[in-house]
């Protein structure tokens, strides 16, 4: 349990980070494309009796890659091509794991299991969150001035370009820190959850990213209790409480709308 409890919070601190940026920039959509895009290298890691974990990182640039190269050369809108993209990987990696036998490994791959964590798999968790955490103290003028002005933030030599391809790269290995926790399903949950609530609670940008780390570990430790005592998925349980956080979060934000304009 103890372990467990490590690795949900090691899980919320890099994917909260992370996922206030996915979502003050909009790109939720890229972030759950990016979070099942690790699954074929899983699927092609666990075939060749490999490690998992570096399996998904290989997916994962490849998805970041993949991305970049849609988004230069396709006349499509970005969701579009990133859409075509996410259903092409995850339906690799179920004809991968199909045709293995392996269908009970791919309901953990893409739900977890985070009562099996090894030390490992701990780990690779807390240098990730150490990186992510370490990224944004160091990026988060340029994250800042190219999320919400990149004229300005050309002219002060930051690239718009280069700040979005870190934002992948970070939105990478958060996903692949976090798939054998939550799973690469459940991931995006906490990716995108506990930013959007603290969005709707919080008025800047460093206090958004603080309010949302603390609402996933309220969401982790929850949901991990919930889980022992009625014996329920830990990773769905966890993902249920961060989105019902959400759902109080905007039920506050509105009545506080209400209050301002009386």
């Amino acid at each position: 349990m103890r372990d467990a409890a490590v690795a949900a919070l090691l899980t919320v601190v890099c994917a909260s980070i992370v996922g206030t940026w996915v979502v003050l920039r909009g790109l939720s959509f890229l972030g759950d494309a990016l979070a099942h895009g690790v699954l074929p290298g899983i699927a092609i890691a666990w075939a060749m009796g490999q490690s998992t974990a570096v399996g998904a990182l290989i997916a994962a640039i490849a998805m970041v890659a993949g991305v970049n190269l849609i988004r230069s050369s396709s006349p499509l809108p970005d969701d579009a091509s990133i859409g075509v993209l996410f259903v092409g990987f995850l339906a690799l990696a179920v004809v991968i794991m199909s045709a293995r036998g392996g269908a009970g490994d791919l309901n953990r791959f893409l739900f977890g299991s985070i009562t099996g964590v090894d030390a490992p798999g701990l780990t690779r968790s807390a240098i990730v969150a150490g990186v992510t955490l370490i990224a944004a103290v160091i990026g988060h003028r340029a994250m800042v001035m190219t999320t919400f002005d990149p004229a300005q933030a050309r002219i002060a030599g930051f690239s718009p370009r280069i700040t979005h391809l870190a934002l992948l790269v970070m939105t990478a290995l958060a996903v692949v820190a976090s798939f054998e926790t939550v799973g690469s399903l459940l991931v995006f949950a906490f990716l995108i959850a506990p930013p959007a609530t603290a969005s709707l609670l919080a008025g800047t940008v460093a206090r958004i990213m603080v309010t949302a780390v603390g609402l996933g570990c309220v969401a982790a430790i929850v949901g991990l209790l919930i889980s022992y005592h009625h014996r329920t998925a830990a990773g769905a349980t966890m993902s249920l409480v961060s989105v019902s956080l959400f759902a109080i979060g905007l039920a506050i934000h509105n009545l506080r709308s209400r209050q301002s304009s009386t």
